[in-house]
């Protein structure tokens, strides 16, 4: 899997959001249910949705964030370098202030990290977006 960042707005046909979030100086990751590894919140955009409402929906239901700040940071496209199939998104950075519970869905639990961990659930994709907020504050 590749991952290539690109100015906001460049690319088009978006079918993904990632929400690269953050409180209290920490990156906040949650872990599916069904693994045991970490992502960043996100998800498919659905019908009728703008990539910013697809993004504080996915941040909610996938870490319980109630009062957040949210601004979209770049595109972003990740594909298959054997086939060459991918998909174009847009990244967004969230500052986060309070949480609920995480609603009932796939995220079995959110967590607090001083840098990311080892065990990425898409660890070709996520080094590369928290690189490119990095960047960006400095």
């Amino acid at each position: 899997m590749r991952c290539k960042t690109y100015e906001i707005n460049a690319l088009k046909n978006y079918k993904y959001v990632v929400i690269l979030s953050e409180s209290h100086g920490k990156m906040i990751l949650s872990r599916h249910k069904e693994r045991t590894t970490w992502e960043t919140q996100g998800g498919h955009i659905e019908a009728g949705e703008t990539p910013l409402e697809a993004a504080k929906r996915e941040l909610f239901e996938e870490s319980g964030a109630v009062d957040f700040d949210i601004e979209p940071i770049c595109d972003y496209r990740a594909w298959d370098e054997n086939t060459l199939h991918g998909a174009n998104g847009v990244v967004f950075h969230a500052v986060i202030r309070q949480f609920s519970d995480i609603p009932e869905s796939e995220m079995a639990e959110r967590k607090a990290f001083s840098s990311l961990p080892d065990n990425l659930t898409y660890p070709a994709i996520t080094p590369v977006l928290f690189q490119f907020l990095f960047d960006r504050e400095l």
